[in-house]
């Protein structure tokens, strides 16, 4: 049984063409979504994981918050411009 509903939600052009192009990427972001706003009890919240997950392989990848914030603030610029 599909205990799944559709609702709508705002995202850029190139999301929604990905999206619209893969029913296992949409199912994925889909769980995701579900997750992000009800974590499921007892598990670790998935946006945290990410983060966590993302600057484990930062680390391994040799780079320093330093270098984080370095690339952070030049893609904001870049954004800005």
């Amino acid at each position: 049984m599909d205990d799944t509903v559709r609702i709508e939600i705002e995202v850029s052009p190139e999301a929604a063409a990905a999206l619209a192009a893969d029913d296992e990427r949409r199912r994925r972001v889909g769980e995701f979504v579900s997750r992000l706003v009800r974590p499921v009890p007892g598990e670790p919240d998935p946006l945290i994981e990410l983060f966590r997950k993302t600057q484990q392989e930062a680390v391994s990848a040799g780079l320093s918050a330093d270098d984080v914030e370095a690339e952070l603030a030049a893609y904001n610029a870049e954004r800005r411009s």
